[in-house]
């Protein structure tokens, strides 16, 4: 298979969606990788590097798109990269398309097959793709929520970590998931005062094993979330509900008996966010002020630490990647009912639930079914 790997573009976004590793086990098994010009210096690999792992590099993207059958990127394609889509392609990619309209009417039109790793799944129900920057994500979100308060940030002046004599900083971590468990791992670090709240009673036992008296739990409902806000430093949205848009659960009202200075991170951006007044910020301009509360909202939050990410996202999906280049796009996903669940766009139609459901405006006829082997 024709295998392309273009450069992503979006705002201060340096991840590459292959290591020259990777590159190298599929070229051993007689794929063709297409490589553009620069794609992975900002993660530290040249180009020099893809070609002596037999990748060919070429000019620009349009040179990448015009040769792939399958495209395998980091973040989903940009406005300006939409004219490059062809109905012949596979997109493997992150895609959370339940927030984002523009680029859903964008793959329906072309209509590609579009496979989001965000909605792939495992025999456990895990999602193996998601995980790896889930885990990156949850670790930054405390590192920026510390130096978000700092006072010349726009913050309260309160170190999370608190020193003798002077208490720690309170930290609530809404989601208990694999984001929101890697964000108590970092906190408990700092020594602050970490609070994680979800709706799973399993997972709050599970939680409390893990980490014992070092973190609180709370049994997520509105009462218990409205006053853990009063005395909050920091606060991390981390819930995901796969596929689908993220619930709100702190209201712009709510914004108004927390203290002022507090800070609130939100994790689920990329799927619409879990607060109110979150809207999708970048590495450029990561703040925002709203009530008096300071908003980190950056929607791609593991592209400010390209290496890290950059392997451990290549680790993860290159057993996939391998699956679709050696069966093809139809037959792996016809047998592989986890790498189907992340199928969310299929030759003009929606075919993932969660998607499907949050735009109803989109007709029975333009929804999937059941899967058709094509393309």
């Amino acid at each position: 298979m024709r295998i392309g790997v273009p450069k992503e573009i979006k705002v201060h976004e340096y991840r590459v969606a292959m290591t020259p590793e990777g590159v190298s086990e599929l070229v051993e098994q007689g794929h063709e990788v297409f490589v553009q010009s620069t794609a992975g210096a900002g993660a530290g690999f040249d180009d020099q590097s893809y070609q002596a792992a037999g990748a060919q590099v070429v000019g620009d993207a349009a040179a990448v798109f015009d040769a792939a059958e399958l495209i395998v990127k980091v973040k989903e394609p940009q406005p300006s990269e939409y004219h490059l889509l062809r109905a012949r392609h596979t997109l493997f990619t992150y895609l959370h398309l339940a927030a984002d309209p523009q680029q859903v009417r964008a793959l329906l039109k072309t209509g590609l097959t579009a496979i989001a790793y965000e909605t792939v799944t495992a025999p456990d129900g895990s999602l193996p793709l998601l995980t790896p920057m889930s885990e990156v994500a949850g670790r930054m979100s405390v590192q920026v929520a510390a130096a978000a308060l700092q006072k010349a940030n726009g913050g309260r002046g309160v170190l999370l970590g608190g020193v003798p004599g002077v208490k720690s900083g309170n930290l609530v971590i809404l989601g208990g998931g694999v984001a929101g468990t890697h964000a108590a791992q970092m906190a408990m670090g700092l020594h602050a005062d970490v609070t994680i709240v979800d709706r799973s009673i399993k997972r709050l036992r599970e939680l409390s094993a893990q980490f014992g008296a070092a973190v609180k739990t709370v049994y997520s409902t509105s009462a218990a979330i409205d006053n853990l806000l009063r005395t909050a430093d920091a606060v991390i949205g981390a819930v995901l509900i796969p596929g689908a848009k993220a619930p709100k659960l702190i209201t712009r009202d709510m914004l108004k008996i927390m203290q002022p200075g507090a800070v609130l991170v939100d994790i689920a951006i990329d799927q619409g966010g879990c607060f109110a007044t979150s809207h999708a910020t970048t590495h450029t301009n990561p703040t925002y002020v709203e009530e008096g509360i300071v908003h980190y909202c950056v929607a791609n939050m593991p592209g400010a630490v390209p290496r890290t990410s950059t392997l451990a996202l290549t680790h993860a999906t290159l057993p996939y990647i391998t699956l679709l280049a050696n069966d093809g796009t139809a037959r792996a996903l016809a047998d592989n009912p986890h790498l189907r669940n992340g199928l969310n766009v299929q030759h003009g139609k929606i075919c993932h639930p969660a998607v499907a459901n949050a735009f109803p405006e989109f007709s029975a006829a333009n929804t999937c079914d059941e899967l058709k082997l094509v393309g």
